[in-house]
C-alpha cells in the first residue's frame, strides 16, 4: 500500500489534499509558469504541507518534463505527480520526469462520457475500457501509486462510470478521481454519484481512495468538492486562488478552511498548515501577474476587513460577532478596520487612539463630521488623512461644551 492509501487507512477522517496549481492551474490561459516559478511555488506548497503536488504534464512538452524534473529534484515533502494520457509514451514521460523521487504518482486520464467517446476519442465503450485497463496496468509496472480519472465523469452514464472505475481498480489504480471536468454538477447530484460509486466499487476494492476534482463553470466547485467529501471521498483536488481551465478549479484554501471551520458538520481534517495560505496566494499572484480580487474568500484583502460601523462596533465587543475564523489562522496579521463612509464614531475614535491622537467629546464630534464629509468624497480614509482631519477639527471649546458632548456619548 502506498503512502497516501496508508494515511487514509490509518485515519478514515483524514482528507488528502491534492494540489494541481502547477498543472491544471498553470495550463490555463494567462497562468503559464517558468521552471523557476514552479520550483518557488512547489517549495511553498511543501511548507503548506499539501499531501500531493501535481507538478505538471510531463508529456505536454520537453519544457514541462524538465520543469517536473526540477521540482522533484529541488523540493522535498509531498508526493509528486505528473498527469498522463492513457498511453505508454505519456506514462514513460511521467516516469522519466519523476525518477528523482521515491514519492511519485502517475495520474492517468481518459474520457468516459458519451460526448468525449464519440467526438474526441472516437472510441466505443469497449475500446475505452480496454485502454483504461492497459494504461493503468502498464503504469503499475513503474509506479506504486497510480491515480485514474475518467474524464467528464459527471456526464458519463452511471453504469459505465462504475464499470470503468472497477476496471481501473482491478488493473492497479490506487486512487479513483471522479472529475467534474466541465463544472456541470450540483452539490446534491455529485454527492449521490460518489455515494453510489463508493458503495459499488468498494465491495471488491475496499482500499481504493476516491477523489474529487471539480471545476467552477457554474460557480459550485468548492460546494461540489465538499459534498463529495461528505459522501465519502477522501482526497480533494484544487488549486491556490482557484486558478485552472476556464473558470478555474476549486479553491484549495476555501476547501481547507471549510473543512476546518465546519468540523462540527464534516468531522474531518487535513494535514495542511493553513497559516501559510495567504503567503501561497500572494506568491502565486506575483508569479502569474494576476491580482486576487479584494472579496476573495479566505485570502482576499477584504476577507477580514470591516468598514460598516455596526460591524466595527460588534468586532470591538467580540470578534466572533462577524468573523468565523481568526485572520492569523490563514496568515493575516489580524483584523483590518477600513475607515470609510460606512464607519461609525467608535471606529474613528479607536483608530485615532491607536495613532496616538485620542479624541473625545466636542473634538470627536467635529472630527467625525469632517471625516464623514471627506469619506463621501474619496471613499477610504488613510491614517495620514485621518490625522489631518483630527488636527483641522481641533475645537477651542469651553469646558461646559466639552462636558455636554462627553455626557451625550
Amino acid at each position: 500500500m502506498n503512502r497516501i492509501a496508508s494515511a487514509v487507512a490509518a485515519d478514515p477522517n483524514r482528507v488528502i489534499v491534492f494540489d494541481t496549481t502547477l498543472r491544471d492551474g498553470e495550463q490555463a490561459p494567462g497562468f503559464s509558469m517558468s521552471p523557476d516559478d514552479k520550483v518557488r511555488m512547489a517549495r511553498l506548497l511543501a511548507v503548506l504541507k499539501v499531501d500531493v503536488v501535481e507538478a505538471g504534464f510531463a508529456a505536454a512538452s520537453p519544457g514541462d518534463e524538465e520543469a517536473v524534473r526540477r521540482v522533484v529534484g529541488e523540493v522535498e515533502g509531498p508526493v509528486f505527480c505528473s498527469l498522463a494520457r492513457a498511453t505508454e509514451a505519456d506514462i514513460d514521460a511521467a516516469y522519466r520526469a519523476l525518477r528523482g523521487t521515491e514519492e511519485r504518482r502517475c495520474h492517468i486520464f481518459l474520457g468516459s462520457s458519451p460526448i468525449h467517446r464519440s467526438a474526441k476519442l472516437k472510441m466505443s465503450k469497449a475500446e475505452v475500457l480496454a485502454a483504461a485497463e492497459r494504461s493503468v496496468a502498464y503504469a503499475r509496472t513503474r509506479f506504486d501509486d497510480v491515480e485514474f480519472s475518467p474524464e467528464d465523469a459527471i456526464r458519463t452514464e452511471p453504469e459505465f462510470l462504475a464499470e470503468i472505475c472497477e476496471v481501473a481498480a482491478a488493473a492497479g489504480a490506487t486512487t479513483l478521481n471522479i472529475p467534474d471536468t466541465v463544472g456541470y454538477s450540483t452539490p446534491g447530484e455529485i454527492g449521490d454519484i460518489f455515494r453510489n460509486l463508493i458503495s459499488t466499487v468498494r465491495v471488491r476494492f475496499p482500499d481504493v481512495v476516491f477523489s474529487a476534482h471539480c471545476h467552477d463553470d457554474l460557480g459550485m466547485a468548492v460546494a461540489n468538492s465538499l459534498s463529495a467529501v461528505e459522501a465519502g471521498a477522501r482526497q480533494v483536488e484544487g488549486a491556490i486562488n482557484g486558478i485552472g481551465e476556464r473558470a478555474g478549479n476549486a479553491s484549495l484554501e476555501e476547501i481547507v478552511m471549510a473543512i476546518r471551520t465546519r468540523s462540527d458538520r464534516y468531522g474531518l481534517h487535513t494535514g495542511v498548515d493553513a497559516t501559510h495560505l495567504v503567503r501561497a496566494s500572494r506568491l502565486l499572484s506575483e508569479i502569474t501577474h494576476t491580482p486576487v480580487v479584494r472579496n476573495k474568500a479566505i485570502v482576499g484583502l477584504n476577507a477580514f476587513a470591516h468598514e460598516a460601523g455596526i460591524h466595527q462596533h460588534g468586532m470591538m465587543a467580540d470578534p466572533s460577532t462577524y468573523e468565523i475564523m481568526r485572520p492569523q489562522d490563514v496568515g493575516f496579521e489580524g483584523t483590518w478596520f477600513v475607515l470609510g463612509k460606512h464607519s461609525g464614531r467608535h471606529a474613528v475614535a479607536k483608530r485615532a487612539e491607536t495613532l496616538g491622537q485620542p479624541i473625545s467629546g466636542l473634538h470627536l464630534a467635529t472630527a467625525f463630521a469632517g471625516f464623514k464629509t471627506r469619506a463621501d468624497e474619496v471613499g477610504e480614509i488613510s491614517d495620514q488623512e485621518l490625522l489631518a482631519i483630527i488636527e483641522a477639527s481641533r475645537p477651542a471649546a469651553t469646558p461646559r461644551q466639552e462636558y455636554a458632548y462627553a455626557t451625550a456619548g
